[in-house]
């Protein structure tokens, strides 16, 4: 059993979050707390696997008190928040600070019952991340050094949790004029433009949240919306995205199969497929489509990643051609496009 600590200031999501949590039989809440005092207190006591935290929250707030926490009782921490662009902001400097995914809490676009099928799978993968990693700065990579001719190949990636900052450490290998890059991060809605935003601050090439008919093109990273499904279309000898509706496939929308057998489908031999860290198997089977149809596939070694489950998935399948650490990944995918241009 995975014993779980809620902390929210409201009743009615301390009520929602252990009644939603208690179907799953891998899981148990074993308290809930309104505000970071009392949650320390509870922490000692209770001993928790996991615990969900709150960002706006009375005497102390969620980000304040995580920080605390990593420095001197570090645990698995999963951040929920409002859809506002404020609690967007706040969550993913969470995650720069230690918390190991986020969430948002139910609203107008994310019914109660896509936050409970998210959050207990969130949980499962919090109980197993690897929070030395977690806290860890994005590692060291080299300065990108630019493609002397231009290329039609693509680059697709998938990522969970741990993500954010393996994304970061790919993303930063990458020169202005890399090849165009697709991603889906598992990530609800209202935190991708976020993410998106700050990932543009951060790296050369552009980065932004994708939107239907967004070309795909050198020097440009497209990150699929959170709760939205993302696919690879063409007209003519031009790639484009397409953000779609749809169900959960995997549990997951985005889903990392859904843009994989796009690329299988679309590009071919001109993909070049990534998997990340993150929990469960979302992707594995369209990266086996994707190398059937001729993509040369990346994973991120067991080493490195916050929780090895999506690309064990993927190596398990036979769809990956080369296992490396994350540091080693953005320079082998410029390699693979220069050995074909």
């Amino acid at each position: 059993m995975i014993k779980v600590l809620v902390v929210d200031d409201s009743a009615v999501v301390r009520q929602t979050f252990e009644r939603e949590l208690g179907k799953d039989p891998e899981i148990q809440v074993v308290g809930t707390a309104p505000d970071p005092y009392i949650a320390r207190d509870k922490i000692v006591l209770l001993k928790p696997d996991v615990i969900t935290l709150d960002i706006e929250m009375p005497r102390m707030d969620g980000l304040t008190f995580l920080r605390k926490l990593m420095a001197h009782h570090p645990l698995p921490v999963i951040i929920v928040s409002s859809l506002s662009k404020k609690g967007s902001t706040v969550a993913l400097e969470a995650l720069e600070s230690g918390a190991v995914d986020v969430m948002c809490k139910p609203g107008e676009s994310y019914t109660a019952h896509d936050m409970s099928v998210d959050l207990r799978e969130k949980i499962k993968a919090a109980s197993r991340a690897n929070l030395t990693l977690m806290r860890a700065p994005a590692p060291e990579v080299r300065q990108p050094t630019a493609l002397t001719e231009t290329t039609s190949k693509v680059v697709v990636i998938g990522a969970s949790t741990g993500g954010t900052q393996a994304l970061e450490a790919v993303l930063r290998a990458m020169p202005a004029n890399c090849p165009g890059v697709v991603i889906v991060q598992h990530m609800p809605p209202g935190f991708t433009q976020a993410f998106a935003n700050r990932l543009n601050t951060l790296c050369v090439p552009e980065v932004k949240e994708a939107e239907s008919g967004d070309l795909i093109s050198n020097g440009k990273v497209l990150i699929a919306p959170g709760n939205r499904h993302l696919v690879i279309r063409r007209s003519g000898a031009q790639y484009y995205v397409e953000v779609k509706d749809g169900p959960l496939v995997g549990h997951h929308r985005p889903s990392v199969d859904v843009l994989f057998r796009s690329a299988a489908q679309t590009l071919g031999g001109n993909a070049i497929g990534v998997m990340l860290t993150g929990m469960g198997v979302d992707g594995a089977e369209g990266m086996l489509k994707m190398k059937e149809a001729g993509a040369f596939n990346i994973a991120q070694d067991e080493r490195t990643s916050v929780v090895y489950g999506m690309p064990k998935a993927a190596v398990e399948r036979g769809a990956v051609d080369m296992v490396l650490p994350l540091e080693a990944v953005g320079a082998e995918v410029l390699r693979a496009v220069k050995k074909t241009v």
